[in-house]
């Protein structure tokens, strides 16, 4: 599961590049609760969303040229440089060099053999989102992709992921955990995309679920909102109910009101 004791290859950080950060911190304030706290001149637009006090996610404001409206996830490393070299080897990309912000730490954007941006956080300051797994915050992650096994082969050599493949009703579900962790580390999974009619004819990407209390309450909020329904609410057993959504600008993202734990499984 996801937790803030981060370690090499676990996700520690997202964040939101949208064409309208005053829209988009209205929309996800009113779905979430969150409120948008804009950095100074020497973030360059650069801001963070909290909820109740406590960083949720980072978010600024991006040109057309720098990408459509999407969510981006980090992963934690300890040496931002070794591991863009890595990606590099493991036949993927580096879209942005490795850099320091501040003193807070290190990152870089890469993107994967299919193409998917993610980032690398090396962190000093900043040592990652301060809540996930709670309502309003980041729980899941999951990687839509063309090639499952080129997938997971990529992101164990470039951040040392290890994948675990879970039996699910009639088919199997493969998830990924930091090297070493465990099955019970998994934060997020790996889908073929042509496998789901929500996901086929878009392209590949890393898609963020945030808990919440109540998915179809959210689902209704957001298109009161202006945002996109583009998977309904829907029940998966021992799961929970999860929809898919856009934002009002495009960036997609899903809602789970996670299953009780089963007895056995905490």
């Amino acid at each position: 599961m996801l937790t803030t004791r981060y370690v090499t290859g676990a996700p520690n950080w997202i964040d939101l590049g949208t064409p309208d950060i005053d829209g988009a911190s209205a929309f996800y304030g009113g779905l979430f609760g969150w409120r948008f706290q804009p950095g100074g001149p020497e973030t360059g637009g650069y801001g963070l969303f909290q909820l109740d006090g406590r960083t949720v996610a980072g978010g600024m404001q991006t040109t057309e040229e720098q990408g459509p409206p999407s969510w981006t996830v980090y992963f934690q490393t300890p040496d931002a440089d070794a591991t863009a070299k890595a990606a590099e080897q493991a036949h993927g990309a580096v879209w942005m060099q490795p850099t320091d912000v501040l003193d807070l730490g290190r990152m870089a954007i890469l993107a994967d053999k299919a193409g998917v941006p993610f980032g690398l956080w090396q962190p000093r300051a900043n040592k990652g989102l301060d809540v996930v797994q709670e309502p309003g915050s980041l729980c899941w992650l999951e990687l839509y992709t063309t090639d499952v096994p080129a997938a997971a082969g990529f992101y164990n050599a470039t951040l040392g992921m290890e994948t675990f493949a879970l039996d699910f009703y009639g088919g199997t579900y493969t998830t990924f955990s930091p090297a070493g962790a465990g099955e019970d580390a998994m934060f997020g999974g790996v889908v073929d995309k042509s496998d789901d009619p929500a996901e086929a004819e878009g392209p590949a990407y890393w898609l963020a679920y945030f808990e919440v209390t109540d998915t179809d309450a959210t689902v209704a909020k957001a298109q009161e909102l202006g945002g996109t329904v583009r998977m309904p609410a829907t029940d998966l057993p021992d799961v929970g109910r999860i929809a898919k959504l856009t934002d009002p600008y495009g960036a997609r993202f899903a809602v789970i009101k996670s299953a009780p734990a089963q007895p056995g499984n905490d």
